[in-house]
């Protein structure tokens, strides 16, 4: 643990994993600029990084990409950011108000569109009220929707994640995934490039209400 945080400790470096929290893959020349240092200083960093299991290295061709190394490093920063969030920031209005509504939480959604989406899927038996599963009507739901989710995975189906902004929960695992890719492909959502905030489109705030009753 000591080892661990060690290796976060730094700003920098901080800055790289927060870029990281997007779910994408980042060179070494982009989480520079997002970090706001030198190239030479980002392969440091990166190094750092790597030895201690928080990024995983990817190569293509020349390329070299980095990323979280495990769905379990991205929730263990949504939740320091949760924790730094209450004490150092008690007035929201620090925060941009598009990043509040909507952003990723490294692969699934969140911020109050997300938190919004959870609490329809409990209060309509689409997820158990633990948000641990999905229910047989969910299932069905869901297929209607057009996201199957009878695919083989480690991941567990379906897990409540604590929303660092909202203090409430949205939905992680691989049904929050899944829902993830569902509306961006279905072009619900827009990502900002370089950015965890997400745009929900016209069609999107249309079908997000049509579907699960969020108004915005």
């Amino acid at each position: 643990m000591a080892a661990l945080a060690a290796a976060m400790s730094d700003a920098s470096r901080m800055k790289i994993l927060c870029a990281l929290m997007d779910g994408k893959a980042w060179t070494a020349t982009e989480l520079s600029v997002v970090a706001d240092i030198a190239a030479s200083t980002t392969s440091s960093h990166l190094s750092r990084l790597l030895k201690a299991n928080l990024v995983t290295c990817l190569s293509q061709g020349r390329h070299r990409y980095f990323r979280l190394y495990s769905n379990n490093i991205a929730s263990l920063l949504e939740n320091m950011m949760g924790i730094t969030f209450q004490i150092n920031n008690p007035s929201r209005s620090k925060v941009p108000a598009e990043l509040l509504k909507a952003r990723t939480c490294y692969d699934h959604l969140a911020g109050e569109i997300a938190v919004k989406l959870y609490d329809f899927l409990v209060e309509n038996n689409w997820i158990q009220q633990d948000g641990s599963d999905l229910t047989v009507q969910g299932h069905e739901k869901f297929l209607l929707l057009g996201i199957n989710l009878d695919e083989k995975t480690r991941r567990k189906k379906c897990c409540p994640c604590l929303d660092w902004s909202e203090r409430k929960f949205h939905v992680g695992g691989y049904l929050g995934a899944s829902l993830l890719n569902f509306f961006e492909s279905n072009y619900w959502i827009e990502r900002v490039s370089g950015y965890r905030e997400v745009i929900i489109t016209s069609k999107g705030k249309k079908e997000l209400h049509r579907h699960f009753f969020i108004d915005k």
